[in-house]
């Protein structure tokens, strides 16, 4: 089966980009229905934009309280778009299709393959049926985890709390229902102290922000760690020290008052939710512009490949700081963990580097220079949309309709992928096998 768009052949990478395009345009319009607000007038344009692109590129930012604005319709059609954007559009289709008894074409498994970033296309649909069993079981299992302590304090509205919230942290979504936000979006602060809602919340982020490719590898070999594929222990190293580092950090310098466990609580969750969740347990105002800085470095380096987060992914990070060590020790090749590394992925990831900083200090610039505002504020809100993050400081919902289009870009990019967006508009060229004479160039 060949798609073609008028008249023009599509590659799977357009095919992806037209698949989140006509869920964001879908949800754009069932949130301008009269039924999806409270008010029964219905959203504008603009809002209703807005929110279908933060919740299919599962980010988290709004320019209306998602309790208070949108009516259970409303917030329905919200948890839809972050489970078809987290799990991806590609897979949900390829789901129905399994389920429904049709047959995975060549071109669906080629899209599958490069909708979850795995190696080989070969097993793609054991891997899709894989992708669901891992996602439906961590968000029942959150949701469960969570019901009794909503229920307890909204009766039976926190069935609906308990799923919804799940949904969101497993999808890396961010978005939330609590109904009591203010300037500073205070998310699930009533809760910071609160095992029983700040730990399945940290381990449904991490869980959905893994990857399914690793979690395929773990559910393979089990604990037998020698026998992980490289890109699983990278993976899982990165992830740990992610965690921990950024913990530590943040409870000896940021959140030195209060009881041990509410630290340790602050600390956690304002770690893990920056990769790329978008909740938080504390007010962002208050951190200091370190504690800032680390979390614009948190939300920049995202999750990993082929998982429902967003930013530069922890393998990209891992590829850099051992292409550095190798310079260092001046090494021939790069290695992780007794493997070299090609020389594709390292271009790669500078180039995925470049474009994760240039972007947002470039729209940052133009935010602060359009809504006069400071600079600092506006590349916080542009890191935490291009890495479909969702963390704020309050300013998104009173920024311009020009910033909000930024901010769209910005939130598609970060979803759909920089190399997506790139490959299906620059067409490659065929190599001819000719090269160009090489000359040494001096670097730094």
């Amino acid at each position: 089966m060949v798609i073609r768009f008028f008249g023009k052949k599509l590659s799977s990478f357009q095919i992806i980009i037209l698949g989140f395009l006509g869920l964001i345009l879908s949800g754009t319009l069932l949130l301008m229905l009269p039924i999806s607000v409270k008010d029964g007038v219905g959203a504008s344009i603009e809002e209703a934009l807005f929110t279908a692109t933060s919740a299919t590129c599962v980010t988290g930012l709004v320019v209306k309280d998602t309790a208070i604005y949108w009516s259970g319709f409303g917030q329905a059609v919200i948890l839809l778009l972050m489970q078809i954007g987290g799990l991806g559009i590609v897979s949900v289709a390829a789901f129905i299709a399994m389920i429904s008894g049709r047959k995975i074409s060549l071109l669906q498994r080629s899209m599958l393959q490069d909708s979850i970033s795995a190696h080989q296309i070969g097993g793609i649909v054991k891997m899709t049926i894989f992708i669901f069993k891992i996602a439906l079981t961590a968000e029942a299992c959150g949701a469960l985890l969570m019901f009794p302590i909503f229920c307890k304090q909204y009766g039976i509205y926190g069935i609906w709390m308990s799923l919804f919230h799940s949904v969101s942290a497993f999808c890396n979504a961010g978005f939330d229902i609590m109904g009591d936000k203010t300037g500073t979006f205070s998310s699930l602060t009533a809760f910071s102290s609160n095992v029983g809602i700040v730990i399945p919340i940290c381990l449904l982020i991490t869980v959905g922000g893994i990857g399914f490719l690793t979690w395929a590898d773990v559910a393979e070999n089990h604990f037998h760690i020698h026998r992980y594929h490289m890109q699983s222990k990278v993976v899982l190293s990165m992830t740990g020290a992610l965690i921990i580092v950024p913990t530590f950090l943040l409870f000896l310098f940021e959140y030195t008052e209060g009881s041990f466990k509410s630290r340790i609580l602050l600390s956690l969750f304002q770690a893990v939710t920056p990769r790329t969740a978008g909740f938080n347990t504390a007010s962002l105002s208050s951190l200091s512009g370190a504690g800032s800085m680390l979390l614009i470095t948190l939300m920049l380096i995202g999750g990993s490949p082929g998982s429902a987060a967003g930013g530069m992914k922890t393998t990209t990070i891992a590829v850099l700081i051992a292409n550095a060590s190798s310079v260092f020790y001046r090494k021939k090749s790069l290695e992780l963990f007794g493997r070299r590394i090609e020389d594709g992925a390292i271009r790669n990831a500078s180039t995925l580097f470049m474009m994760y900083l240039i972007l947002p200090m470039f729209s940052a610039a133009l935010i602060s220079k359009v809504d006069r505002l400071p600079f600092g504020t506006c590349f916080f809100e542009t890191v935490s949309a291009v890495g479909t993050v969702g963390l704020s400081l309050g300013i998104t919902p009173s920024l311009s309709l020009f910033s909000h289009l930024i901010l769209i870009l910005l939130m598609f990019f970060g979803r759909v992928g920089g190399l997506t967006l790139v490959y299906a508009a620059i067409k490659s060229k065929k190599p001819n096998g000719a090269q160009w004479p090489v000359e040494k160039i001096i670097v730094g």
